[in-house]
């Protein structure tokens, strides 16, 4: 993990949060491991809101509708995925037998979670100035190339298609597979009572997202 630290330009003190930073549960259960990324990815999640929300603040004078849709775009599952990715993070992953993938090719849902686990043990471990700095270097980039979009809010995009017609969107979960930790969800977009797209995520978000795009769809094809 040293060529990591020096990537990330930190010099942990507290090794074992990092161990738990890229233990993904299914690996401490096999290994009866006290602890695994979750909690530490809930804490990242906020601190890597919180750090781009403030850079929008006070680098972007949109509105708060325009900040929140910006935010969202370098937040989101495939942002994450890709500063994971990035970094190299994949291959220092640990899960169980039933998660392996081949040459560390691993669900996209577990790539995106380790980048706010890691980021959650460099608050820890190092405090909030030294996370947000790491944090601005990896997405910053991002920001400011105008060629990158990692998130289409296709269910804002959906309900704006419906208002004018006075209906609303409703999403229902139709399917939901797989241990706590590995959930599948099939989810479905309805405008009215009928079934305009289904979607199938490792989050609900996801699922919800993917549906709203194949309703986008085929109301595109109703308009032709």
């Amino acid at each position: 993990m040293e060529k990591l630290f020096q990537t990330l330009k930190i010099k942990p003190k507290n090794l074992s949060l990092y161990q738990t930073a890229f233990s993904h549960s299914s690996y401490a259960n096999e290994h009866r491991a006290k602890k695994d990324y979750e909690r530490l990815e809930f804490l990242g999640d906020a601190v890597v809101d919180l750090v781009v929300a403030d850079y929008l603040y006070r680098n972007d004078s949109e509105t708060e509708g325009h900040m929140t849709k910006k935010r969202a775009s370098y937040v989101c599952e495939n942002a994450l995925y890709e500063y994971s990715m990035d970094l190299g993070l994949n291959e220092y992953i640990k899960v169980g037998h039933g998660e392996e993938e081949v040459d560390h090719h691993y669900k996209k849902a577990i790539v995106a979670d380790i980048f706010e686990s890691l980021m959650g043990a460099i608050y820890l471990d190092l405090g909030y100035q030294t996370a947000k700095r790491v944090i601005l270097s990896i997405v910053v980039p991002y920001i400011l190339d105008p060629t990158t979009v990692f998130f289409q809010d296709y269910k804002s995009a959906l309900q704006e298609a419906v208002q004018t017609s006075k209906k609303s969107v409703f999403y229902e979960v139709v399917d939901e597979r797989g241990p706590s930790h590995n959930k599948t969800f099939t989810i479905v977009a309805k405008i009215g009572n009928i079934i305009y797209g289904k979607g199938t995520g490792s989050s609900k978000k996801e699922a919800e997202q993917q549906a709203a795009q194949k309703a986008l769809e085929k109301l595109a094809l109703k308009k032709n």
